[in-house]
């Protein structure tokens, strides 16, 4: 079957996705790749092979046999630390992040880029990893070896760095051998359940739904999901469980039509209901002008409409934070006056530089205490706030203050006191801006250039000191220019708002 762990682990998820791999390549929609959560694997993957000091890498090869062959020689020699140790057994292969060799057994260690705590045990480790693992120990068992321990090496949620980054307490390393064994009884099932969808002739008839973004979002799914309808269960929002979609559409509910004549029970509130009915009869927007108004009486002007920018660096660059601390590094700031003129202020951090001094500092010279600030689902803002005034005590009572004084601008969209078509079940900026605008250009993320959304942005912020100055500088005014919008947009909205109930 030419199956690698990464294959068997997707067929788990859906075997059609080989299938369709093998008959259908050309329907692969390269957009479901995230090149930059992969280069951060990668970068994880080479860290963590000093965990166990000095080691040797199987070099890569088109050709599995030269994998397999230098494998045998470093082993032959008694390498004590091989990565990329390559095998293959019955056609299954597989290469071994990191291979600890003793005399006359080995440890097998797969090495992850997510977060787990010292004291974690296999039952916390996500399922696709054991599976992962459980692949291996049946390939490198199959192939004569004995296995002794097999573990996940992740990196650790309570590491906090001071210093020098400190290899050993970076990562957690968690013993997952005896989950691991139990798994190998259903395995050859599963192999032979995989080779018949493979090996069969005819499209496979897989159902769809939530597996089909679970644990990943499936490259083929643009395929299999071409013939629903535009309003299709799936596409109920507003917190619709996904189990109940799934169970929906396995019971012949696929279309809104569906939903209404079945027994289907909707959110109390009526948000759901109020999306069905509105796409399906091509209703007006709904608007509780007595809601909205009530939300618009406690603003005051000047309004501060306010937005952070943050990024998550998955090796602390930093004292005083751990893997994956979320740092903001920009912010915007439109103010709005009752005139009706509005100004713009903001900070983008210096790049290959901690930001959050001067970013507190900024925020302090251009937020005064008792301002109106609007965000836009303020508990994002709020933490970010309240994560520097803890840092900064000299600086926490004024943060604290802007905390106290936030509104949140998405609750009259949240609470469906405004709803329409275009709005799709979902009360996100990017879901609500365009539907009030939707022939503004001005108003357009997608006609950004660089960056057009908060993963573009923090991408741009986490690579730039590695570009050269001239694109530095072009990514560091496609940032600016991405968060100004961000913050424009609110003013725009607040302003329909007032409109809808003047």
């Amino acid at each position: 079957m030419n199956l690698s762990k990464s294959r068997y682990c997707s067929a788990l998820q859906c075997p059609k996705i080989l299938w369709m791999a093998k008959n259908m390549p050309d329907q692969f929609d390269d957009s479901t790749v995230d090149t930059y959560w992969l280069d951060i694997g990668n970068t994880i993957g080479d860290i963590a092979r000093r965990y166990f000091g000095d080691f040797i890498e199987v070099p890569y090869a088109e050709k599995k046999a030269k994998m397999i062959k230098e494998t045998k020689r470093l082993l032959d020699k008694g390498t004590p630390v091989i990565c990329e140790a390559s095998f293959a057994f019955e056609g299954k292969f597989c290469s071994v992040d990191i291979l600890c060799v003793f005399d006359g057994y080995v440890d097998i260690v797969e090495a992850k880029s997510s977060l787990y705590d010292n004291d974690s045990k296999a039952d916390d480790i996500d399922e696709i990893y054991l599976h992962d693992m459980a692949y291996q120990y049946f390939v490198l068992t199959g192939c004569g070896l004995t296995v002794r321990n097999v573990s996940l090496l992740a990196l650790n949620r309570q590491y906090t760095r001071q210093g020098e980054l400190d290899i050993q307490k970076l990562f957690t390393l968690t013993d997952c051998t005896d989950t691991v064994k139990a798994m190998q009884a259903d395995i050859p099932g599963r192999l032979l359940d995989i080779e018949k969808v493979i090996m069969s002739e005819d499209e496979p008839d897989e159902v769809i739904g939530s597996r089909c973004d679970s644990p990943y979002e499936c490259s083929y799914k643009g395929w299999c999901w071409r013939n629903l309808p535009e309003d299709n269960i799936f596409n109920i929002g507003w917190r619709m469980k996904k189990s109940d979609k799934d169970s929906a559409y396995q019971a012949g509910i696929i279309s809104f039509e569906d939903v209404l004549n079945s027994d289907i029970k909707l959110d109390d509130k009526g948000k759901q209901r109020r999306q069905i009915e509105t796409a399906l009869y091509d209703l007006h927007p709904h608007v509780n002008k007595p809601a909205i108004k009530e939300f618009l009486d406690d603003l005051h002007y000047p309004v501060y409409h306010f937005d952070f920018e943050t990024f998550m660096p998955p090796i602390p660059p930093w004292d005083g934070i751990g893997p994956y601390a979320m740092i903001p590094f920009q912010y915007s700031l439109h103010i709005q006056h009752e005139d009706g003129s509005v100004t713009h202020k903001g900070f983008l951090g210096e790049e290959g530089t901690d930001p959050r001094r001067a970013i507190a500092e900024q925020i302090c010279k251009d937020i005064p205490v008792d301002a109106c600030v609007l965000a836009w689902h303020m508990p994002f803002e709020k933490t970010q706030l309240k994560g520097l005034a803890k840092i900064f005590p000299d600086l926490a009572e004024h943060l604290y203050e802007i905390v106290d004084n936030m509104k949140d601008l998405i609750d009259p969209f949240k609470y469906g006191d405004y709803y329409c078509k275009a709005m799709g079940g979902s009360s996100s900026l990017k879901s609500v801006l365009p539907a009030l605008f939707p022939d503004d250009p001005e108003l357009s993320y997608d006609n950004l250039e660089l960056v057009q959304h908060g993963g573009d942005a923090m991408q741009a912020y986490a690579t730039l000191h590695e570009k050269p100055p001239e694109e530095a500088e072009k990514m560091r005014n496609a940032l600016i220019e991405y968060c100004s919008l961000d913050t424009l947009a609110m003013v725009k909205i607040l302003d329909k708002l007032r409109e809808l109930v003047e």
